[in-house]
């Protein structure tokens, strides 16, 4: 089976091709300058030349801060490449693979979120990514939408990495400890999205189009961060002390829902997979961060 997978710089990209690694997968990854989200004119060329059996989209505008201030330029990644590549994929009979963001809920919810959940967007991000979902499902039926959150990995920018640079230079950090979320190692999520590709081999489709994945354990922001340097401290990577503040204190553009967790016992039910508990992802991810860093080698 060949899955091209646009996104080729991402967390995601990147993992999927580690993944795949042995189990009768190729992933070819697309992104700039050949596939640029922001040029839709190049998609039908790359499908073509590339001829996959599976297009996984994990390419997005992802700067929840810098998006309320361009609006226009997410959508059109978000939103309207999604669609021109759900329509192309149609055309040709290739099912596709949206993957979506936990932000498209509201954060009001007491209890991890499920499927069947009104999504409530209150950023550019979140309204975003819930109409690339819209179009995708309306594009091609035969499709499936993981949402997903909080992904670290050692690749690529994200929580984890931005915590040990700053740590590097700062005694102590200020974390927010009221917004709650499941922390998600890039490669579990890479794990879950080809199981739910081989079951779409093995079966002709899926057995529904919307699912959460994400990783086992809820934690706060400030949890997470206290995580990441107690490893850090234990495997001779650098230390600061952290301090949690609340959601107020921290001055941001895009208001962070309250609470994102969710619940991913439909994924595990229909594909077989459950991620890990984050504490041990955020273990192992660290310490390949820290051995890089000793080494050399890029994990950027």
């Amino acid at each position: 089976m060949k899955i091209l997978v646009t996104g080729k710089n991402g967390q995601l990209a990147r993992s999927l091709a580690v993944r795949a690694q042995g189990r009768g997968i190729e992933i070819v990854l697309a992104g700039r300058p050949e596939l640029d989200l922001e040029n839709p004119s190049a998609f039908a060329s790359v499908l073509k030349s590339v001829a996959p059996d599976m297009v996984i989209n994990a390419a997005a505008h992802t700067g929840v801060d810098q998006q309320e201030d361009e609006p226009q330029r997410a959508f059109r990644i978000n939103a309207e490449a999604p669609a021109e590549l759900a329509r192309l994929t149609r055309m040709a009979a290739i099912p596709i693979i949206q993957v979506s963001t936990d932000y498209v809920f509201d954060g009001k919810s007491g209890e991890p979120y499920v499927e069947s959940d009104g999504p409530n967007p209150q950023t550019v991000y979140g309204c975003s990514k819930l109409a690339g979902e819209l179009a995708v499902r309306s594009q091609n039926p035969d499709h499936l939408v993981v949402r997903t959150a909080w992904v670290f990995s050692q690749y690529g920018r994200n929580f984890v990495k931005t915590i040990l640079s700053a740590a590097q230079t700062r005694k102590r950090l200020q974390v927010v400890a009221d917004q709650f979320g499941n922390p998600t190692a890039a490669h579990d999520l890479a794990d879950g999205l080809l199981a739910a590709a081989r079951f779409r081999r093995d079966h002709q489709g899926f057995p529904q189009g919307l699912y959460h994945l994400a990783g086992q354990g809820r934690a706060s922001w400030y949890e997470l961060a206290r995580q990441i340097l107690e490893i850090s401290k234990a495997v001779g990577g650098p230390i600061a002390d952290v301090e949690p503040i609340a959601s107020d204190q921290w001055v941001a553009m895009a208001l962070r829902p309250a609470n994102s967790e969710l619940n991913s016992e439909r994924f595990a039910n229909d594909f077989g997979y459950r991620a890990g508990d984050w504490r041990d992802r955020v273990s192992s991810v660290v310490g390949n961060i820290i051995k890089d860093s000793v080494t050399g080698q890029d994990s950027r």
